[in-house]
């Protein structure tokens, strides 16, 4: 029987041979992400002008007055109306290999998995995995011309597969093109090349829904082609804590809120306004799925929800209401119990999540397939 990793020798045999091996302790090691990846890549959400002056411009018409921030949108259930018939989410584990040095450049090379499923819900509220697809992805820097070399790049690219890929951690996307850290930028490229996946994904499935049915997508919807996909709703369980909302007062002037204060005043089954993000290609909103007496803390049992807007047009107040009712109602079933973040986390979106994480290589048949081979003394 052959190992199920056993594409991934010609790559470590090539590396090993061809530039100098600093290998992590026990041949790999998985990097843990702090902060939370989700929350962190949330903080790029907005530009300069919203970090100055924070977010300020409605997204939805007609538009709300300011002394009114807040929408009722009593739970809509399944049965009642079926809004959303599939729901995609993606992960991604990631292993630091080592340093290599060729020369005088050194950088890090790391290892990654990233998987996506979309799941599809039946009329009678059954679920079905739609499609599940893994990659493995070998992480280097080549473009800037500080990382690999170009002729061990040139043949690690002939040993790709469908199932694994070379990627260039220098070529710039909208997750890593502002971090800094080398080994942070190639986390970034991984959730890039992972929400890639859930794109495809969400695209080949699109045909299959009826006029009014909606995709949710966990996590936000602005990552580059995410904002060409036609219904489909960005469902964040975490999200950035640091956003303040510029709210005007009448003949008064302004005042600014942060995103703690709005959020402390939303009741259950209510959404907040609408406000553009993202250059006005985002329409974004949060809702709360659950009574603050439920949870621990009152920005718990809340989502963040995002609506592409390519044509930087407000969205209509009501179907802003009804997406957020239809949400309210899948606060059941839930994964308590299961998951720390259970009263903000979709039921379809846990068990998508589940079939992705039960189908990845384990660390055990990860490490065994990395063996560096051993260099000749003088080599």
């Amino acid at each position: 029987m052959k190992p199920p990793l056993e594409f991934l020798g010609p790559a470590i045999e090539l590396i090993g041979r061809n530039a100098s091996v600093l290998p992590a302790t026990g041949g790999a090691f998985e990097e843990m992400a702090r902060p939370d990846v989700e929350e962190a890549d949330d903080r790029f959400f907005g530009g300069a002008k919203e970090a100055k002056e924070g977010f300020q411009d409605f997204a939805e018409t007609p538009a709300p007055s300011w002394q009114e921030l807040y929408r009722p949108t009593p739970p809509v259930f399944r049965s009642e109306k079926h809004v959303f018939r599939y729901f995609c989410d993606g992960s991604i584990k990631t292993y630091f290999l080592g340093t290599i040095i060729e020369g005088d450049r050194s950088y890090p090379l790391e290892l990654t998995q990233i998987g996506s499923a979309i799941v599809h819900r039946k009329d009678d509220g059954s679920l079905e995995v739609a499609k599940f697809e893994r990659q493995l992805l070998l992480l280097v820097p080549y473009k800037d011309g500080r990382g690999i070399s170009e002729s061990l790049y040139n043949d690690l690219k002939r040993v790709q597969t469908p199932a694994f890929r070379i990627v260039d951690v220098a070529v710039p996307d909208p997750l890593s093109e502002r971090r800094q850290d080398p080994r942070d930028k190639s986390g970034a490229k991984a959730r890039f090349e992972m929400h890639m996946l859930e794109k495809r994904l969400i695209e080949e499935f699109a045909p299959r829904r009826g006029a009014e049915e909606w995709t949710i997508i966990d996590g936000g919807v602005r990552r580059g082609e995410f904002i060409e996909l036609p219904r489909t709703l960005g469902v964040a369980k975490s999200f950035d804590r640091t956003p303040t909302f510029t709210v005007r007062k009448g003949n008064k002037g302004t005042i600014r809120k942060d995103i703690s204060g709005v959020l402390a005043g939303l009741d259950y089954g209510c959404r907040t306004a609408a406000f553009f993000a993202h250059g006005g290609k985002v329409a974004f909103w949060y809702v709360r799925l659950r009574h603050q007496g439920e949870v621990d803390y009152p920005l718990m049992g809340v989502v963040k929800v995002e609506v592409p807007t390519p044509d930087e047009k407000p969205i209509p107040a009501e179907l802003a209401d009804s997406l957020s009712s239809a949400l309210v109602g899948e606060r059941n079933v839930t994964p308590h119990g299961l998951d720390k973040r259970w009263h903000a986390h979709l039921y379809p979106i846990f068990q998508a999540e589940r079939v992705i994480k039960s189908n990845f290589f384990t660390e055990t048949v990860l490490l065994a397939s990395i063996r560096w081979p051993k260099r000749t003394q003088g080599a």
